[in-house]
């Protein structure tokens, strides 16, 4: 993928110096009807949050970006748009930086040499249907910075000598590599999109935690299954499919 590559057509962008947070905003807008597909900035959000309602620092010079859709598909084909979203970040990551590994990172994030530099957070709402009314798709990437004492050890775009893009420039290189991943996943279904994000996983075939509300387990990552829940394989074989949860390395 070129990092200049045009803007997607079909797809609208709204850009605000501030907001509580791009998320928010898409909320607000299918409620006052709109139909999408638009992609919301911020320059800075007040009150952007990540998975479990952490808060999700963006500070300038780093890209905040919500995609607004109304994909008119069940909730379970809506939550694999999720990898739809990692591949095209990972895209412009690698895109941007040459020398070092970019990985995806189960259920939603992206690192660069084992840090991450970009989360995903898929919000919807639906009328009492299987099929939500509206999705909401937020991205934050660290283009110029990286927030401290986290979790899991952050990193940026220019912490790797690359000159940090505008997020105007991030956002285009987002739009239009997410629009060819969307177009794929809907003409392809899931099957394709999930070859092409296993190609790039992180820690696929080590021992891996993780963690869910009910409590931890511990075995090797085997990869997703075809609806993208991860696959773990415990002690003595047994094989445990996990929907939701964080998992971490060694």
């Amino acid at each position: 993928m070129s990092v200049a590559a045009p803007w997607p057509v079909g797809y609208r962008r709204k850009a605000f110096d501030v907001l509580d947070s791009t998320n928010e905003e898409a909320r607000r807008l299918a409620l006052a009807g709109e139909q999408g597909p638009v992609w919301i900035t911020a320059g800075r959000q007040t009150a952007g949050r990540g998975r479990r309602g952490r808060q999700w620092e963006t500070a300038s010079g780093n890209l905040a970006a919500t995609l607004f859709l109304r994909p008119g598909r069940p909730a379970a084909d809506c939550a694999q748009l999720s990898f739809v979203a990692a591949l095209a970040a990972h895209d412009v990551v690698s895109g941007y930086v040459l020398s070092a590994d970019v990985r995806v990172k189960w259920p939603n994030d992206i690192l660069i040499d084992g840090k991450k530099i970009c989360g995903i957070l898929l919000e919807s709402a639906s009328s009492g249907t299987a099929v939500p009314d509206w999705l909401a798709i937020g991205l934050g990437l660290n283009l110029a910075t990286s927030p401290e004492r986290t979790e899991t050890p952050a990193t940026s775009m220019a912490a790797f000598g690359v000159p940090a893009p505008a997020p105007a420039a991030a956002l285009q290189a987002l739009a239009a590599s997410f629009a060819g991943w969307y177009r794929l996943w809907h003409e392809k279904g899931f099957a394709p999109v999930r070859e092409a994000w296993l190609a790039r996983a992180a820690g696929l075939g080590t021992r891996i935690r993780a963690r869910l509300e009910g409590g931890e387990w511990y075995g090797v990552f085997e990869g997703i299954d075809e609806n993208g829940a991860l696959i773990l394989r415990e002690a003595q074989g047994r094989i445990r499919t996990i929907a939701a949860g964080e998992i971490f390395f060694g």
